[in-house]
């Protein structure tokens, strides 16, 4: 699931410890971590010798002491941490009085601008789940490990601008209620996610850029995106770097419905934050399960893993949740960071594991435990 080169290599570095601040937060993202904290220690002395930070945030941490994210937790992260995995947090629907997601504060404060999420599979067959007559979509790899997938592509979401900024206000007007909600597009964070989703089309097979916009309703903000992107080629400094890289465009609402009729056109895709974040969960349906999509918060000196899906609270607590999207994004902030066979290691693991079908949570349309997955995986690593 090779993705990019990394930004910077720690893999040089010699006897040294690999310190990564680790952040359950809420719902299954305490059950999910403890399983790529594990596919982490597996690797042995391939990594340097890991050492795990348990550090707070979270809405259950909000209605227990008022604060989402703590500033001690902040800290430590930049002051003491080499990376981190983040869980999954339950932001509620509702407004609440004094609450802002941890993970959308996070990316800000670490400057995590991009969000990159690659999509992986060879086929989609039908199964029956054993309580329904219904089909279940279920994601298989290959019985040939090395065919060429039917869906490979990565959605690269900028991630501290446009609606996220979180600027919104309600008056009341002679007509009830009004509420609005400032959209911001930079040339400067355009420019950075532009850059990176040409560096990580350059490592990839395929060398294709498809930027994704509505300019022809939002002709200023995504007109600023869509213009700032296409131009990274020509930068200054650039000197042709990019010159194999094929760029295409896509309309975001007509990008929605290919990419579930022809999943197979897109390699990169880039996208402003609130059309990246509708398009990945939409990409996970092609696989077959939020439970299988891994990510990285990426910035210039510092990465952290986090599984797109949310905190899943029907079901915390029940030792049923997939561990492998966490368990991939493990192997992602490894791969960021320089240590590529150990990623390589833990992403056949459990390539494997799928391939096999015989331990798989009910998602998957398996009876398997969370902790019996884990443990599968662990084994083939």
């Amino acid at each position: 699931m090779a993705f990019r080169p990394p930004f910077r290599s720690m893999a040089t570095t010699a006897g040294r410890s690999l310190k990564i601040g680790m952040l359950p937060a809420d719902g299954i993202g305490r059950e999910v971590l403890p399983a790529a904290r594990a596919a982490i220690l597996a690797l042995g002395s391939s990594i340097p010798k890991p050492e795990f930070i348990d550090l707070a945030a979270g809405f259950e941490h909000f209605t227990r002491t008022g604060t989402a994210l703590p500033d001690e937790t902040v800290s430590v992260l930049q002051q003491e941490c080499d990376c981190a995995m983040f869980g999954a947090v339950s932001s509620p629907s509702r407004k609440v009085t004094g609450y802002s997601s941890p993970i959308v504060a996070l990316r800000k404060k670490m400057d995590l601008y991009a969000n990159i999420r690659p999509v992986t599979s060879v086929s989609l067959h039908q199964l029956s789940d054993c309580n329904s007559t219904a089909p279940i979509s279920m994601p298989q790899v290959a019985a040939d490990p090395t065919a060429k997938p039917d869906v490979d592509l990565v959605v690269i979401r900028e991630n501290t601008e446009c609606l996220y900024v979180k600027q919104e206000n309600q008056v009341n007007t002679e007509h009830g209620k009004e509420a609005r909600a400032t959209r911001l597009i930079t040339e400067r964070a355009s420019r950075r996610i532009g850059e990176m989703a040409f560096k990580t089309a350059l490592a990839r097979p395929r060398k294709h850029v498809t930027i994704i916009h509505k300019s022809n309703v939002l002709s200023i903000t995504d007109g600023l995106f869509r213009e700032t992107v296409r131009a990274v080629p020509s930068l200054p400094g650039v000197n042709g770097k990019y010159d194999e890289v094929a760029i295409a465009e896509q309309l975001v609402d007509s990008a929605v419905y290919r990419l579930f009729r022809e999943p197979n056109i897109y390699d990169v895709m880039v996208a402003p934050n609130l059309y990246g974040d509708i398009l990945s969960d939409a990409a996970a349906a092609l696989v077959g399960s939020l439970g299988l999509v891994p990510s990285i918060n990426a910035g210039d000196s510092f990465v952290m893993g986090e599984p797109v899906h949310g905190s899943a609270p029907d079901i915390a607590g029940q030792d049923i949740a997939n561990p492998l999207a966490a368990i991939r994004s493990a192997a992602l902030m490894l791969r960021h960071l320089g240590y590529g066979d150990g990623a390589n290691r833990i992403e056949k693991a459990v390539d494997a594991v799928i391939r096999e079908g015989k331990v798989l949570t009910p998602d998957l349309g398996g009876k398997s435990k969370t902790s019996e997955v884990t443990n599968e995986v662990i084994k083939r690593i």
